[in-house]
């Protein structure tokens, strides 16, 4: 293929050839392309760009949208530049001059891929395209039949073209790939029938049963920690994340230097043994009340959406009576102002008419008025307001549990500091006095050197803890109000956004019903 283009100079794609394509893909539209300056490359959904002696892909992150890109018969040698084409379902990059299978990630969404007649030795590289429905990969330079394998994660794969690799050769080759992805439908443009696969499955399930069972195992660990990151969430909606165990109290030590050399200290490993288990449990209670909460937040939330909409659509409700008792009063207005019969009666029904106009504009907007009265007095009292602005609801109980139980973890701590420094002063007068029956480390007797010594090192030990504690209840505080002003902020503008909508919408009714009225011809009266 590449001796084909041996005369012609090798391309990388720009605006111009991708216009040229979208002109050729659609030659009725090339009267209305003429008249653009620039094609909207987002609305394109199809692009086909073969046989042009492409070199190097590049200059597509504008088709956002693309679902279709055909890139075959070129000499492209690497796959790339693809990131931004989420939304591509059929890929076709056959007969090219590709070597390794890369740069597929972000297409989480191919069913369809064509590698078909390029240089490729292995299939790797293609994780993320569990979509994958349709693979052909013939007349490449795969050698081995275990690299079929690696389809295997692919559980919506149903048609597979491997022929002219050098794996066909082997005899068992069908028997191998059909016992290895016993979903396939068609391999090789062949119907795999079912005494194939029968016969399949009898000759490789000593290779396959393992295999299966290892993928069983690794399915339920992903399912597994799936569940685990999926209530990690919801702990982090209900601002208690890491609470439920030893997270909080292990982290006040992951950096406190000190603490292994104070450990050395007799009597220290027995003050730490309660310590951790009641610090713990006062973090627990928080993390148990605060899933409460949430739910009581949720349910508020939900409950004012739905008071919400329905005082929404009572008033669309009422909009569309007035509405309607307008167009039934004045179904024949029009006609009897065309028909009048004197200029002055028509003249007199057009003002009447005019009036009533008037009248609806300014019924639909009192209406429109009062549900945004409505509507603002609901956001105001919003059940998600900040606890110091409204001293009611459960995020204020929220924030001052939160505040009580740091105050807890911090008393604790505090106790904890008392009775180590008690230690170690005790320890240091026990040194001095030659008493110490421990044989203690040097860098732990080097912190008994004198009172100031061991004094700052429980003092360091201390201060890291209480930094540790209050960073996370910074945490949690900060979370907390940045996720009242999000959902207050959302209702506000989400109001906002109706409310233009809608006096729109009235304005261009009543523009259109006065344009109507303007447009009407008085017939002159008859002699």
């Amino acid at each position: 293929m590449s001796q084909l283009y041996n005369s012609i100079e090798p391309n990388v794609i720009d605006d111009e050839m991708v216009q040229k394509a979208i002109e050729e893909q659609c030659p009725e539209d090339i009267g209305k392309l003429a008249k653009r300056e620039v094609i909207n490359f987002k609305d394109v959904t199809e692009l086909q760009l073969s046989f042009r002696n492409i070199l190097q892909i590049d200059n597509l992150w504008q088709f956002e949208n693309l679902t279709k890109l055909q890139l075959d018969n070129n000499i492209i040698e690497k796959i790339e530049a693809l990131e931004s084409l989420v939304h591509l379902v059929w890929l076709d990059l056959s007969f090219n001059n590709i070597e390794v299978i890369e740069g597929l990630d972000a297409l989480v969404k191919l069913q369809d891929l064509s590698l078909y007649n390029n240089r490729i030795s292995k299939i790797e590289h293609m994780d993320t395209l569990q979509e994958l429905q349709i693979f052909s990969i013939g007349k490449n330079n795969l050698a081995t039949l275990e690299d079929v394998i690696y389809l295997r994660r692919f559980k919506n794969l149903r048609t597979l073209n491997l022929t002219g690799n050098p794996l066909c050769d082997d005899e068992q080759y069908t028997l191998f790939v059909v016992a290895h992805l016993p979903d396939l439908i068609y391999l090789d443009f062949k119907l795999v029938s079912d005494t194939t696969r029968e016969v399949a499955v009898l000759k490789y399930q000593d290779l396959t049963e393992p295999l299966e069972r290892e993928e069983a195992r690794a399915l339920a660990q992903l399912e597994e920690k799936q569940a685990k990151q999926k209530e990690l969430e919801y702990h982090k909606t209900a601002f208690v994340e890491y609470l439920n165990g030893s997270f909080l109290f292990d982290s006040m030590y992951a950096e406190d230097t000190e603490d292994a050399k104070l450990a050395y200290l007799p009597g220290v490993s027995e003050l730490q043994q309660a310590y951790p288990s009641w610090f713990v449990s006062v973090c627990e209670n928080l993390f148990n009340y605060g899933l409460k909460e949430c739910e009581k937040r949720e349910a508020e939330v939900s409950d004012f959406y739905e008071s919400l909409h329905e005082a929404l659509t009572a008033n669309q409700q009422e909009g569309r009576k007035i509405i309607l008792d307008f167009e039934n009063r004045n179904k024949r207005r029009l006609d009897e102002i065309h028909n009048a019969s004197s200029y002055d009666i028509a003249e007199s029904k057009r003002a009447e008419y005019k009036e009533d106009i008037l009248q609806l504009s300014e019924a639909l907007m009192t209406l429109e008025m009062l549900i945004a009265d409505q509507l603002e007095v609901r956001v105001e009292h919003i059940p998600v307001r900040p606890p110091i602005q409204n001293m009611g609801g459960s995020l204020f109980s929220f924030s001052l549990t939160i505040f009580c139980t740091m105050a807890q973890c911090r008393d604790l701590e505090n106790r904890h500091h008392e009775k180590l420094l008690e230690i170690s002063i005790t320890t240091l007068e026990k040194s001095v006095k030659n008493e110490l029956d421990e044989d203690l480390p040097a860098d732990v007797r080097m912190l008994l050197e004198d009172k100031t010594t061991i004094v700052n090192a429980v003092n360091a030990s201390h201060g890291v803890h209480l930094l540790k504690i209050d960073k996370r209840e910074s945490d949690i505080l900060s979370n907390t109000y940045r996720w009242q002003t999000s959902v207050t902020e959302k209702a506000v503008q989400n109001e906002i956004d109706r409310n233009r909508d809608r006096i729109r919408e009235i304005v261009q009714y009543i523009d259109n019903l006065q344009e109507e009225l303007d447009n009407i011809e008085i017939l002159e009266p008859m002699e």
